[in-house]
């Protein structure tokens, strides 16, 4: 299979903007799609700032800047994604994935390799309406994604070692250590993480302690960030929406039991960091 050389990332969210900025820093030139225009003009400036912030702290030099930046071309243009590899950002409905990936498909040949970025959607379930199902593959990357080194590759049933090498081979060109998983509820990370969620709302929920305290304790002990931190960070309707897919995977198993506190929140609009409100109050940033 030939090397990787042009990229479609879809979905202009954070992932999706996080994805593209590495792959552009990588040398890949990426196309950068949202069926919302706006989302893509957004997105691009929220890479532009983030590649600033970069360059003000030494990371990269100005000139690295400006070629990561000429190696991302936004777009809203459907039938333009003809690449090599797809990498797929989008809500986590599962309707959505296949309809999406389905088309995408047509557009491109046999060869180019699609990819999901789910967090916890069954891959075997995503590629059952593809005409190539050896093409793809889970490739999960982790938030923010241009800092955080792992990617999960999943195989699913019908995806063939070519393919996987493929990811493998990339993966170490973008800089990231890649780790194969099965095609399991939750894949490996997702799984093993989903308790530092639950029982910390268990704990809030039953006023064993407060949201401060947990994520106080939990940082001291050697966490990078508390998990109500970590929730607003990610986004607590996509960590709810997650874990009920974890849920659901192992047939409701009660360990697995989506919280009710994320449920307020996220009934409220109070999805964390990109509404200015979630578990903390982020007044500084936009709502």
């Amino acid at each position: 299979m030939a090397p990787i050389q042009h990229i479609a990332v879809i979905g202009a969210g954070t992932m999706g903007q996080g994805i593209a900025q590495l792959c552009a820093q990588a040398g890949f030139k990426v196309l950068l799609y949202d069926i919302q225009p706006e989302l893509v003009k957004g997105a691009v400036h929220a890479i532009a700032h983030s590649l600033d912030v970069s360059v003000q702290k030494e990371k990269i030099t100005a000139g690295q800047r400006e070629a990561a930046l000429q190696n991302i071309v936004p777009t809203s243009d459907f039938r333009l994604l003809q690449v090599d590899l797809v990498i797929e950002a989008v809500i986590e409905k599962l309707e959505v994935k296949q309809k999406l990936l389905v088309e995408v498909e047509k557009l491109n040949d046999p060869h180019c390799i699609l990819t999901s970025n789910t967090s916890s959607i069954a891959i075997t379930q995503i590629a059952a309406p593809l005409k190539y199902p050896g093409q793809f593959a889970g490739l999960h990357f982790f938030n923010p994604a241009t800092t955080m080194k792992l990617v999960e590759i999943i195989r699913g049933t019908a995806t063939s070692d070519s393919t996987v090498n493929t990811l493998k081979d990339f993966c170490q060109r973008i800089h990231k250590t890649a780790v194969l998983a099965a095609d399991s509820p939750g894949f490996i990370v997702n799984r093993v993480a989903r308790h530092y969620y639950t029982e910390s709302l268990k704990l809030a929920e039953e006023r064993v302690c407060t949201i401060e305290g947990i994520d106080q304790l939990l940082h001291a002990t050697g966490f990078r960030m508390g998990p109500f931190a970590l929730m607003d960070l990610i986004g607590i309707d996509i960590n709810y929406a997650v874990t009920e897919t974890i849920f659901r995977g192992f047939h409701h198993d009660p360990k697995f039991r989506p919280s009710r506190l994320q449920q307020q929140k996220i009934a409220s609009g109070q999805l964390g960091r990109k509404t200015g409100k979630g578990f903390y109050d982020y007044p500084d940033l936009p709502k």
